[in-house]
């Protein structure tokens, strides 16, 4: 079933994607359109996003399906049905994309297969960055609502072993917290990260985030943030809160590998696409550890690593 091709959805709390892929991981489709945020608010409520993804992805299939040829050459269609691949793991949102996958593998009668959003923000980067799989690693999932690492298990491309991460807030929650308060679009991370790599003179009245054993917590770095955005210079200030999240990800980084002695260190999610967070971790840590980071354009939500999981149940 090589010659067939595996089409990906994903419907998570920020943006309706579908990607379409061969066996040789080629992306011959790959679309998406973020959900609508209103001016201010930090997100959107579960029946919001359900709502908004219900009315995206028939355009989203409709480009797609504009190749009336491809429906012949679909062999499986991969979903997204929940955030992690952990027993209760649940949201909403996911609905709208397992019930039209669904629907798709009726029509087009081809197996479907389910996965986390999770497992594929790790498979999009790791399959293209990655081919080693007889070495351990840690993939870390940097996202708006995630922040972890994972230990990859020697039996498994993917394996759900959280060995890191944060106990409260996730760094892409910090962000947008911190941009909405400046009164920028959500979601935040991209311009806030031109901001920082812009900054010259980073401010210094926050505190530094202290990881301890893989871990952090960043609420309070979040109070101290919203604080000061009322008397500190706002550039200086967005300089200062990357470098000191950027120190806290090598921080962790660093005593994983001590923990589990790991070398190899997958970064996926759209935090990682920080162009100054990736420049501050290969200057401290690229000499000691092989970091991986793939294409920017994969690291934000995209349904490319779902496709890819459900192709590797037919392709191999």
């Amino acid at each position: 079933m090589k010659n067939l091709y595996s089409l990906g959805i994903d419907t998570s709390n920020y943006k309706t994607s579908v990607a379409l892929v061969d066996c040789d991981g080629k992306i011959l489709f790959n679309a998406g359109k973020f959900l609508e945020v209103r001016k201010g608010e930090r997100g959107l409520r579960q029946s919001d996003a359900l709502f908004q993804h219900v009315k995206q992805l028939p355009d989203l299939l409709k480009e797609l399906f504009s190749d009336t040829s491809l429906k012949e050459k679909i062999g499986c269609i991969s979903v997204s049905s929940r955030p992690r691949p952990i027993e209760g793991s649940y949201m909403p949102v996911f609905l709208a994309g397992l019930s039209t996958a669904k629907a798709l593998s009726y029509a087009l009668n081809v197996p479907l297969f389910e996965f986390s959003h999770q497992e594929g923000h790790i498979e999009a980067i790791r399959f293209y960055t990655y081919k080693d799989d007889n070495c351990p690693y840690v993939c870390f999932h940097f996202s708006g609502g995630t922040t972890e690492a994972i230990l990859r298990d020697k039996n498994s491309i993917y394996n759900f072993n959280i060995v890191g991460g944060s106990r409260d807030l996730s760094y892409g929650q910090l962000f947008d917290r911190t941009g909405i308060a400046m009164g920028l679009d959500f979601p935040c991370g991209q311009q806030l990260d031109k901001l920082a790599l812009s900054c010259k003179t980073p401010s210094n009245v926050l505190t530094k985030i202290r990881a301890r054993e893989g871990y952090v917590n960043l609420s309070g770095i979040e109070t101290q943030v919203s604080r000061a955005l009322h008397s500190e210079d706002k550039l200086s200030l967005v300089g200062e809160l990357f470098l000191k999240s950027a120190a806290s990800i090598a921080d962790i980084t660093k005593q994983i590998a001590a923990k589990y002695n790991i070398s190899d260190f997958i970064y996926a999610g759209g935090v990682s696409s920080s162009k100054y967070i990736r420049t501050y971790l290969s200057d401290k840590l690229g000499c000691d550890f092989n970091l991986i980071f793939g294409n920017p354009a994969l690291s934000s939500d995209n349904a490319v690593g779902t496709a890819l999981l459900g192709g590797l149940k037919i392709w191999l």
